[in-house]
């Protein structure tokens, strides 16, 4: 029977994810078209090399990302373990979180690995904390992590075309053809093109401005953060207080980096690191974490921000997309241009910064909802 032909528009690591997840569930053809790929260099325009990426549902129990989070995380933790398919992309760990504000009972992470609730005396030492909790989770290094999930798609049998897509006509007209190189598009002479049998929206902050799409809901939270040097750090911190809307995380990974962040700043679409807010991040993570600074390069007793300077690798900030009213996760359908014909238009966008944390288990949603998609027509 001949295979279905899907096309997935981005391919960040909720687009990586996606398109993998149809691959492999076999009867599907799937491109991903892109304009940035995690073999780029980094970029403003892909903030899934940014990310912090470790996992931490912000989910509450009655939401339906919750059972998705909690998806992600068991395929996450199988891929990370000893002898894992994906174990150098990921390093477990204890994570431990403070929280400016009372938690819910039972907890939205009550199910992690080893999890329980800190008693007073374990978080009155940080500054504003009402309630803390830990448990074993996984950091990711999103730079070998993406290119694992492009490999293995491609391993797979899918494809990747490069293209600056504006509008989804552009696709739905004749699938990937507007975007092939000449060479390509001689190579499929004795093939006419076609529109595709199903598109898939995980074009993340560019939905906003995609035509055809053009969802004005989506915006962006700019995240600035910091890499370091630290390989001596083997855990997870992060204070976070909704009444003030700080988050502050020390997020160590495999690699012996550690990732510093960070800023919660909606609709704020500057492009660069703020200096200020570079010593404003070093000053917050360096009171939840101490260690950072190690004992030989401390100049006195306790560690100065400048000390901490020195173990700077990189600075930068990304587009959490996000999405007033929530992740868009849901079918459609579009017309072909010049027929009377439409296909199906699965939309997985709008995810903030919960891109990695809802990744698998908004692949296996799309996917159902694709499958649902062709029944009905």
């Amino acid at each position: 029977m001949e295979k279905k032909s899907v096309i997935v528009l981005g391919a960040g690591v909720i687009g990586l994810t996606t398109a993998l997840r149809l691959q492999e569930q076999g009867g599907y053809q799937v491109t991903i078209v892109a304009e940035n790929l995690p073999t780029d260099p980094k970029t403003i325009k892909y903030t899934s090399l940014w990310a912090g990426a470790h996992h931490v549902s912000f989910a509450t129990l009655e939401e339906f990302r919750h059972a998705l989070d909690k998806q992600t995380f068991e395929e996450m933790w199988a891929l990370s373990g000893p002898n894992g398919e994906a174990e150098s992309c990921f390093m477990r760990l204890q994570q431990t979180e403070y929280f400016g504000q009372e938690r819910s009972n039972p907890s939205t992470l009550a199910h992690m690995p080893e999890f329980r609730s800190l008693t007073k005396d374990e978080f009155a030492h940080i500054e504003g904390a009402k309630a803390g909790e830990t448990f074993q989770t996984v950091t990711i290094d999103v730079g070998p992590f993406t290119n694992f999930l492009l490999s293995k798609f491609i391993a797979k049998g899918g494809r990747v075309v490069r293209g600056s897509v504006q509008h989804i006509d552009q696709l739905a007209e004749n699938g990937v053809a507007p975007f092939l190189e000449t060479e390509q598009r001689r190579h499929l002479a004795n093939q006419p093109p076609k529109a595709p049998d199903a598109i898939i929206v995980c074009a993340g902050l560019a939905a906003r401005s995609l035509g055809g799409v053009e969802d004005k809901d989506v915006y962006p939270i700019r995240g600035q953060v910091i890499l370091v040097k630290a390989p001596w750090i083997k855990i997870g911190r992060t204070f976070s207080s909704t009444k003030d809307n700080l988050w502050t995380y020390v997020i160590p990974r495999r690699s012996g980096d550690v990732i510093l962040g960070g800023t919660l700043e909606a609709n704020d679409w500057y492009p660069k690191s703020r200096p200020e807010t570079t010593r404003w991040i070093l000053e917050r993570t360096l009171k939840l974490m101490p260690e950072l600074v190690p004992q030989h390069l401390r100049k006195g007793d306790e560690p100065t921000v400048d000390e901490l300077y020195s173990l700077v690798i990189e600075e930068g900030s990304g587009f959490r997309p996000a999405r007033k009213g929530g992740v868009r996760l849901e079918a459609g359908r579009t017309k072909v241009p010049g027929t009377d014909r439409t296909i199906p238009v699965v939309y997985n966008y709008g995810h903030a910064g919960s891109g990695y944390i809802a990744s698998f288990g908004c692949a296996q949603r799309s996917l159902e909802l694709l499958e649902d998609a062709f029944k009905s027509q």
